[in-house]
């Protein structure tokens, strides 16, 4: 079991540094975009800061996951982020939907791992 969430922890590491990467540094250029996914990121762009922090904390939540440290803190953060990454690819784009769904599938299968890390948060005082 060990090994199943060590891959799982890596491979999701892997793709938002990979993500993060790539836009925060401008390394392939933004495909055309068209409809409602055009809308979606011109309305993000406009903000001006949305996309570098939301990148920013990506890349950080990246290196957490692969190094292991600090994995149920970065499971809570990252956990909004890929929830959004679903909706987004289920309702807007839906050929990425396979990877959505595994990030997110990842990030509730950490938690599940982690679960025993987050009672104190659940706790009545």
């Amino acid at each position: 079991m060990k090994f199943v969430i060590i891959i799982v922890r890596v491979l999701m590491g892997l793709i938002f540094l990979f993500s993060s990467v790539v836009v925060l540094f401008k390394l392939v250029p933004q495909p055309e975009l068209t409809g409602p996914v055009k809308t979606f990121n011109e309305g993000i762009a406009a903000s001006g800061y949305f996309m570098p922090v939301l990148k920013s904390i990506e890349l950080i939540c990246a290196v957490a996951l692969l190094t292991g440290r600090f994995i149920p803190l970065t499971l809570v953060v990252l956990f909004p982020i890929t929830f959004n990454i679903l909706l987004f690819h289920a309702f807007l784009a839906p050929e990425g939907l396979p990877v959505a769904i595994f990030i997110f599938a990842g990030n509730l299968f950490l938690a599940y791992v982690y679960r025993d890390r987050y009672s104190p948060l659940f706790s009545a005082k």
